[in-house]
């Protein structure tokens, strides 16, 4: 069963192009990506499939809904926790949780079961009488979306949920969404941490309102236009410039004290570069052939469209 389903969603304000002819479809019970740099329109896309903000042209179902014409009764089936997920911090933990369950019209004899195992759920239990202002950001977030599933939603949105959240917690995050997954809830997250797509079952590659690619993490992983080395040096950054203005067809990448380098012939590019590091007496450290990141593939992928785009 698809649980979103979308066709030439597309949206403008006045001359930008946010979203154009976005296709797509997410199955039922599973953690779909929308990934992206900033400005890609993953914000947009979101707001359009919650049904905030209408399509410009195009259409899009939501559990059964259209987001057009069904707005209202979408909210009923879906959860969604933006960038900014309206917390009030001069209420506690428990009051927040009450606050959005009276928003959903959750029913009170239903309350305090929900809310009791939310809190349970999200470990907050010990810290339910607390103000939200006085929580930290991974907890902020944990209760966010307490908020969001009070009503125990069928599809669940999530806007870069752990943006400014620290390892630990998003590890836990994660933790908790694979747990409602395991339930059936389906949850659509965007993302501009390409490492945290990886967790997700499929996922969509966004740049400039546009699909770059659409699959599993393996199968975005097989669009890399070629082979992949991975250079390392005494000084990575004067390195990467050199070979950015001497390796004419090769996509070169700075990751943190490693340069990568996306080429269709391996053998060539390995020699030039070996020659260039040298000339430029610089001290090679290694150089091998790596499996390429989802990161890698974005890069890669995006320099081999920008002529045409």
């Amino acid at each position: 069963m698809t649980a979103i389903h979308a066709t030439g969603l597309r949206r403008t304000f006045g001359e930008l192009v946010a979203v154009d002819a976005l296709d797509l479809a997410v199955r039922e019970g599973e953690i779909f990506g929308l990934v992206g740099p900033d400005g890609a329109g993953k914000t947009t896309t979101m707001r359009m499939l919650t049904g905030i903000l209408p399509p410009t042209a195009g259409t899009a179902q939501v559990a059964g809904c259209d987001v057009a014409r069904d707005s209202e009764r979408l909210k009923e089936h879906i959860g969604y926790m933006s960038q900014r997920f309206g917390l009030y911090p001069y209420l506690t933990v428990i009051e927040n949780i009450d606050f959005y369950a009276d928003i959903y019209s959750v029913p009170r004899r239903e309350r305090a079961a929900r809310t009791e195992r939310l809190l349970a759920f999200s470990s907050l239990t010990p810290f339910q009488q607390r103000l939200a202002g006085h929580l930290s950001g991974g907890m902020k977030q944990k209760l966010g979306l307490a908020c969001a599933l009070i009503h125990t939603p069928r599809v669940l949105f999530l806007d870069e949920p752990t943006n400014g959240v620290d390892p630990v917690s998003r590890r836990d995050f994660w933790r908790i969404l694979y747990q409602l997954v395991r339930e059936g809830v389906t949850l659509f997250v965007s993302t501009a941490y390409l490492d945290e797509a990886e967790r997700c079952n499929r996922l969509a590659l966004l740049h400039e309102g546009r699909l770059l690619g659409l699959g599993t993490p393996d199968e975005v992983k097989a669009m890399m236009p070629g082979a992949l080395l991975e250079l390392r040096t005494s000084d990575p950054r004067r390195t990467a410039a050199l070979l950015r203005e001497q390796l004419a067809g090769v996509t070169v990448g700075l990751f943190g004290d490693r340069v990568h380098l996306t080429t269709r012939d391996t053998a060539a590019t390995e020699a030039r570069a070996r020659a260039l590091v040298a000339g430029a007496g610089l001290a090679l450290i290694s150089l091998r052939p790596i499996e390429p990141s989802l990161e890698d593939v974005f890069v890669a992928v995006l320099a081999h469209r920008a002529p045409s785009s």
